[in-house]
Order: structure tokens, then sequence, then C-alpha cells
């Protein structure tokens, strides 16, 4: 974990001491929304456990995502539905998520570090960090807001399709969900564009 807060403290040059870090989870799930978080942290502040939210339990991400709140000099999630996905693809629709969640802060960041190789928006201290969920302290933390929020959700919305598995799932594109797709049909919370080719998934790589 030092060294993951050693990656943000980097950062914290010419006064910028307000380093945030912000994560997506959900672009490759077939249904569900595309949820971000945007997090950041006083210099010195350090939680046991934080890692990257693929890397680690849903029970301990369960037990951090309090932790993270607690903790938090401020913090944000976006949670952007299917119709943003479908108008902007999903790479649009988590960039915009990312935006939004920065942009709801209570304070305003000087430097923000965003997962991956794209940003929303051009600016010197808006910096893409590739695998920035396994190298920076905020992103982790921000990693695991995001994945927790949309989970909950996507057990929430398995009390209504239960067909679906998505308790288990997540939404992601499991035999077992591309099966009850190809036997019940998709429902509302199925991302259209993501379905286009499923009549053909049964013969494919997936179900060798």
């Amino acid at each position: 974990m030092g060294i993951m807060t050693d990656f943000d403290d980097s950062y914290r040059t010419n006064g910028a001491t307000l380093i945030c870090g912000v994560d997506e989870a959900g672009r490759g799930p077939l249904a569900g929304p595309v949820v971000a978080a945007a997090v950041l942290f006083a210099p010195g502040v350090q939680i046991e456990g934080i890692n990257d939210s693929k890397k680690i339990s849903e029970k301990k991400r369960e037990y951090l995502f309090p932790m993270i709140i607690k903790y938090a000099t401020a913090y944000s999630v976006s949670v952007q539905p299917i119709e943003v996905i479908e108008k902007k693809n999903i790479l649009g629709a988590s960039l915009f998520a990312m935006e939004q969640a920065v942009g709801a802060l209570s304070v305003k960041p000087h430097v923000i570090l965003l997962d991956g190789n794209k940003v929303f928006r051009e600016h010197e201290t808006i910096i893409p960090v590739v695998k920035g969920d396994a190298k920076s302290f905020s992103i982790a933390a921000a990693s695991i807001l995001a994945k927790v929020t949309r989970d909950r959700i996507m057990d929430e919305y398995d009390a209504l399709y239960p067909q679906y598995h998505w308790k288990k799932n997540k939404g992601y594109p499991t035999r077992e969900h591309i099966r009850a797709i190809l036997e019940h049909g998709a429902c509302p919370y199925h991302r259209p564009s993501f379905l286009k080719n499923i009549s053909n998934w049964e013969q494919g790589e997936l179900f060798k």
C-alpha cells in the first residue's frame, strides 16, 4: 500500500495537495449501468487493504467501502444508465460518468488521475494512468467505490429479473447469463448494442 500512496504523493508538487483518483466499473457487462467514482484523500491517509477492486474479494470490498468514505476528504459516485450507454457508446458513457463524478466533488482537486489511457477532457491536470487501479491509492479506492455501488445495483435488479442470475454474474457475459438471454430474451436493463450478435454466440467460443 505504501507504494500506492507514494504514487499519488509524487503528484503533490508546487502546492498541488488535492489528488483525486477516478475509476469506473461496468464497461464489459451486457446489462446494467456504468458507474464511476472519484475520491481524494488528505496527505498521509492510508487504509490497509486498498487495491484494485478486481483483485480483492467481494467481502473485502464491502468492508473497505465505508472505510474509504470515512477517511476520504471528498468522494462522489456517478451512475449512468442504459440510455446514456446506448447514446454515447460505452467508452463515451464511461468518460462521461468520470467527468460527472469529478464535477460533483465537494472540493476541487488540483490533479485528477484517471484509470486507463483516455481522458474526458484534455487538460494538464487531468492525467491518464494505464492500470492505475494497481498503481494509485486514490484510483484503487475509487475502483472499490464504483464496483461496490454497481454490484449493489445489479443485486437489486436481480430481485426483479432472477432468471439472469445477476446477483452472481453482475451482468457480465457468463455462459449462464447468455443462455438465460437466449431462453428468456432481453429485459429493459440489457444493453441493446451489446446484444446485436447474441443469436450467434451459442455457437461461439464461449460455449466450446
